[in-house]
């Protein structure tokens, strides 16, 4: 059955087209820099927001159905057939999901299982038929009453073993479904007082617990990426997984820096009080940017709004990033962001995509006007000259010297007369929009 028969394939017409129903900036076959525009940018779907979110919000129910009109598991088939078919019509060649996302949850942790098996069997076909491909998997450890004070970190012993259980048929699924990464997400791995939490111990247990994971999958032959999506609130008011430097920090006490790498969510740095560039950057200079996790938030809510990105600035700085980089390998841009509530057709999902996947790729046409200007890149190395052409700095970045002998070479040096280079923000913000609005 085809739920959006009104609407054909989405092509790309070019910047002047008014029309609605095609890409803008989005070319998927152009070739830039070496790679196409899909190699690039590597858009996935993630299942939760475009198949399952309602529009429910803290205030509010549904504003429209997903069930389409079924339940059970022909209700979780039938949403398979319209994802694939959102996909096949925008031309995504990736999603993500976690387990409870695409199959029903069961009372025990077998029949959940079972249930995710039978519709990966469903998967599969599609997959083949559509050539789409899992982009990652992971599973739901935060929605169920019984994680309600963790799962890895949480206090009930039998509930970690649930737990564990999960992540061990959600890596299944993910190899079988030939997914390049698996994402950890601690929805409720963290805490809202210290009163009652062994801090300690709740973090021995997820560093454990991730040490588990990664031996199973690997022992089970899965090659790709393990990633942590980091945020720094909400639901807990503590998340052990704030930011990037959090989580970096965290990975290497438990020797998991070699096996796992980052999924960065837009609004998340937002809610660190970081730009998302920053949290790039800082997974990039770590050595472990791995995925995104494509949406912006509203500055004005404290919130993780998940909107589709439309902000042109942060798309451009994202990709200058990416690139910087070296691109994606196992990761890409899944659009972890939902149609705002009152848009509430089936018609405005394949609107928000279009917005979204043209953003990245006008950021991503600008991302690379930007490195071919040459201008920026430019003054940031000329910035730090002083490293690389006088004696002096020439020892500090080779390791030549040591604390004695900078304070001799320093001692007599008039501060009064030492001239420090401007940093010029102004004038390269100028650049930037020089090159923006061309």
């Amino acid at each position: 059955m085809e739920y959006l028969n009104k609407i054909g394939q989405i092509k790309y017409e070019g910047k002047d087209s008014k029309n609605p129903l095609a890409f803008h900036y989005y070319n998927a076959n152009e070739k830039i820099l070496g790679k196409t525009m899909k190699q690039h940018l590597k858009f996935a779907m993630s299942w939760w927001h475009t198949i399952n979110a309602s529009g429910t919000d803290m205030f509010g129910g549904n504003t429209m159905d997903k069930t389409l009109g079924l339940s059970a598991m022909a209700m979780y088939k039938a949403k398979a057939d319209f994802a694939f078919e959102i996909m096949h019509k925008l031309g995504i060649e990736y999603y993500c999901f976690h387990d409870i996302d695409v199959a029903p949850e069961g009372d025990t942790l077998a029949q959940s299982e079972a249930y995710l098996i039978e519709i990966t069997d469903h998967l599969l076909q599609l997959q083949k038929k559509y050539n789409i491909k899992l982009l990652w998997g992971t599973s739901n450890m935060f929605s169920h009453k019984i994680f309600m004070t963790g799962a890895a970190t949480g206090c009930c012993a039998d509930v970690y073993a649930i737990a564990a259980g999960k992540v061990k048929a959600a890596i299944d699924a993910t190899i079988r479904l030939g997914g390049k990464g698996y994402v950890f997400w601690g929805g409720r791995e963290g805490y809202d007082t210290l009163l009652n939490t062994d801090m300690g111990l709740e973090l021995d247990h997820l560093g454990r617990f991730l040490q588990m994971a990664r031996d199973y999958g690997r022992k089970q032959g899965f090659k790709g990426d393990f990633y942590i999506e980091p945020k720094p609130k909400e639901p807990t008011k503590h998340q052990y997984d704030f930011d990037v430097a959090t989580c970096a920090n965290f990975l290497r006490k438990y020797d998991l820096i070699k096996d796992f790498k980052m999924n960065i969510e837009a609004n998340h740095a937002t809610l660190a009080g970081h730009t998302f560039q920053h949290e790039l950057r800082t997974a990039s200079v770590n050595g472990i940017f791995g995925s995104i996790d494509a949406n912006q938030g509203d500055m004005l809510l404290g919130w993780d709004t998940d909107q589709f990105p439309t902000n042109v600035y942060d798309t451009t700085l994202c990709m200058y990033e990416v690139l910087k980089a070296g691109g994606f390998k196992n990761g890409g841009l899944n659009f972890d962001a939902k149609a705002r509530r009152a848009s509430n057709t089936y018609e405005d999902i394949i609107y928000s995509y279009i917005a979204g996947m043209d953003a990245f790729a006008l950021g991503l046409r600008k991302a690379v006007a930007i490195i071919q200007d040459g201008r920026i890149d430019k003054f940031v190395k000329d910035k730090y000259s002083s490293y690389f052409t006088s004696d002096i700095g020439k020892k500090i970045s080779n390791r030549k010297t040591n604390l004695l002998a900078l304070y001799e070479y320093g001692k007599n040096i008039s501060v009064s007369s030492l001239k420090v280079p401007s940093g010029r923000q102004e004038y390269l913000e100028q650049i930037f929009n020089d090159i923006l609005f061309k």
